[in-house]
């Protein structure tokens, strides 16, 4: 997870300008080939038969065009990290405050889990199954069968009244019809924003110990 200490964008535009800088490099070590090559060739002409300058020229030319593209690649690369440096600084503001957010994984905080669910129609069966780490079913209750968005808070305690640890745990919601078919269920969780992350264009941000939400699954903010 990278929290917003405006490491992730320093990275990201260091390893961007890594890039331009092993592509100049190369030129730099390419042009010097040549141009010995090309110092040799001068030396051993014969002076009655020279050279044609058209070929050579035409490489150097071409070595000019290769050498503005990487200068324009690099400064590229640092407009991408200062827009990275100013999406770090617009997330700062997020850190703390409540979302809700469209998935499955929700935090369990100080003993409370929230999240919602929505029956398509009304069910015949359904189920709730919290799901810890290791992808054992710790709790289970019946669910709401009614159409609708459906409001829940998981106390944390499993099915013998135990406390569970805080951490992330997964929502399930097993609904069927009549015939028995599984029937979709849309998901929404709370959570507390603890970080954020900018890399390579895709921002996110996190809550409880390690559940990255993009940006634009977040439905609403609350402080």
């Amino acid at each position: 997870m990278a929290l917003l200490d405006g490491t992730t964008s320093a990275t990201t535009a260091a390893s961007g300008a890594s890039v331009a800088a092993r592509s100049e490099a190369k030129l730099k070590d390419d042009l010097n080939k040549f141009l010995n090559l090309l110092v040799t060739q001068l030396k051993h002409q014969d002076p009655l038969d020279p050279m044609d300058a058209t070929e050579f020229t035409s490489q150097l030319v071409q070595f000019a065009s290769v050498e503005q593209q990487i200068h324009q690649n690099a400064n590229l690369e640092k407009l991408i990290a200062l827009q990275q440096n100013s999406q770090i600084s617009s997330l700062v503001n997020y850190i703390g405050m409540g979302v809700e957010a469209t998935g499955q994984k929700v935090p369990l905080e100080n003993g409370a889990a929230i999240f919602t669910y929505t029956n398509p129609s009304n069910v015949a069966k359904s189920t709730i199954n919290i799901v810890n780490g290791q992808g054992a079913t710790v709790y289970s209750v019946d669910a709401d069968r009614t159409v609708g968005k459906h409001a829940f808070s998981w106390d944390g305690r499993d099915k013998n009244g135990i406390l569970q640890p805080d951490g992330d745990y997964t929502v399930v919601v097993t609904a069927q019809d009549r015939d028995g078919k599984i029937l979709p269920i849309e998901y929404t969780v709370f959570g507390r924003v603890t970080g954020a992350s900018a890399e390579n264009g895709n921002v996110s941000l996190f809550m409880g110990r390690d559940i990255q939400v993009p940006i634009d699954k977040v439905k609403s903010v609350t402080r």
